[in-house]
């Protein structure tokens, strides 16, 4: 058995415009296969994809990144596919990362391996300091587990474990997927293992789709920090 066929690059998109073909042909220079979850886009962005060999996996409605990562872990794992790395559509992770990352998954499987942002100066301030609030929130929900960056969706997950949490939860849908499925991830046990990883940000001259929404993405991000705190303190 090889690694190709244990582990699998899984790509969530939502109308991601030029940047998903572009990641796409990065991704599959590097590592096979590919798939990717079309979160029900109306931009055509993922037309003709499986012309090229590709996987898509298309979702009738957009339901969020949560529920695309869930949709492509199913099928992925009836496909007998153990791992999948979740990297996003829009080119800020760098498809010369995958082997780094699938290798550190390789050595040790049992873990989540965590993609840990290097921001250079194109990075919005407001998503900088926004996630640093997160990654507080994070450290004192695991009791410093050490897991990192809570927002940065570059990642090795092992499939079984994060369906069993997300089972857990009926949320985890949308925005607050990446933060809830890692602190749910440390409350289980599963080791996380961090990688660094440098970021651009795209300007929307060079194709760059950003659905993030500061008040409604963030109240989410406060709504599950709570209920979280919640869960925690109702353990004890």
């Amino acid at each position: 058995m090889t690694p190709s066929d244990t582990h699998l690059v899984l790509i969530p998109a939502y109308n991601a415009g030029p940047n998903l073909r572009r990641t796409v042909a990065a991704c599959l220079s590097r590592w096979q296969p590919v798939w990717v979850v079309d979160d029900g886009s109306t931009d055509g962005s993922a037309a003709g994809l499986e012309a090229a060999g590709l996987r898509v996996i298309h979702r009738e409605r957009n339901g969020g990144k949560g529920a695309a990562v869930r949709t492509g872990l199913l099928e992925a794992e009836r496909a007998r596919f153990t791992h999948v790395l979740v990297m996003d559509a829009d080119g800020q992770h760098p498809a010369e990362q995958i082997a780094a990352f699938m290798a550190a998954s390789l050595a040790e499987p049992a873990a989540m391996i965590l993609g840990q942002p290097q921001f250079g100066a194109d990075a919005p301030r407001a998503r900088v300091v926004g996630r640093r609030v997160a990654n507080a929130m994070a450290a004192m929900l695991t009791a410093g587990y050490g897991v990192g960056d809570a927002l940065f969706g570059f990642r090795v997950y092992p499939i079984r474990p994060l369906l069993d949490t997300m089972q857990e939860s009926k949320w985890m849908q949308r925005f607050d997927f990446d933060a809830e499925a890692l602190i749910r991830l440390a409350w289980r046990g599963v080791k996380p293992v961090k990688l660094p990883v440098p970021v651009r940000y795209f300007p929307p001259s060079e194709g760059g789709v950003s659905h993030y929404r500061y008040l409604r993405d963030n109240l989410l991000l406060g709504w599950m920090h709570l209920r979280l705190l919640t869960r925690l303190l109702s353990r004890k």
